[in-house]
């Protein structure tokens, strides 16, 4: 017989926990911005690589156009980014920053910079952190693209 893994003993619902609190964590860091984790980390790909499409920017994080696009609507009425059709494709819409974006863009870099400070972790541990994390997503990412073992 099979010995059933407990809720709490369940690495996923860990990571689940975890992740609700990390976002319920930027939420409070972002209020002054009227800024939500979904739309920070937008920002933050836009600051990172600049001007880009719809589609790049959603590869970039991992979202479809459909929970994308009224993100950046949002975005776009709050003033921090411009989205216009490209000039030379009328299908591609292009995201890019406004000033506000930008002038704003060190202070709320400090602002979460500070606030991470809170968790006390040495950079080797956050590291180690985010490695694992990562070695998890490749982990399930390879078991489900072997769609058989699910059928």
């Amino acid at each position: 017989m099979i010995k059933p893994v407990l809720l709490d003993e369940q690495l996923c619902f860990s990571i689940y926990r975890a992740q609700k609190a990390y976002n319920h964590f930027y939420g409070k860091v972002l209020k002054p911005y009227g800024l939500t984790y979904p739309q920070f980390i937008a920002m933050l790909a836009l600051w990172e690589h600049g001007t880009m499409s719809v589609k790049e920017l959603g590869h970039h994080l991992e979202l479809d156009s459909g929970t994308l696009t009224p993100l950046l609507k949002r975005l776009e009425a709050d003033g921090w980014v411009d989205r216009k059709r490209a000039s030379d494709d009328e299908r591609r819409v292009d995201v890019s920053l406004t000033e506000q974006a930008e002038s704003q863009k060190l202070e709320i870099y400090e602002r979460v910079g500070n606030c991470t400070n809170y968790l006390a972790f040495t950079s080797d541990k956050y590291h180690d952190l985010r490695q694992s994390m990562n070695e998890v997503e490749k982990h399930l990412n390879a078991i489900q693209a072997d769609t058989d073992r699910f059928a």
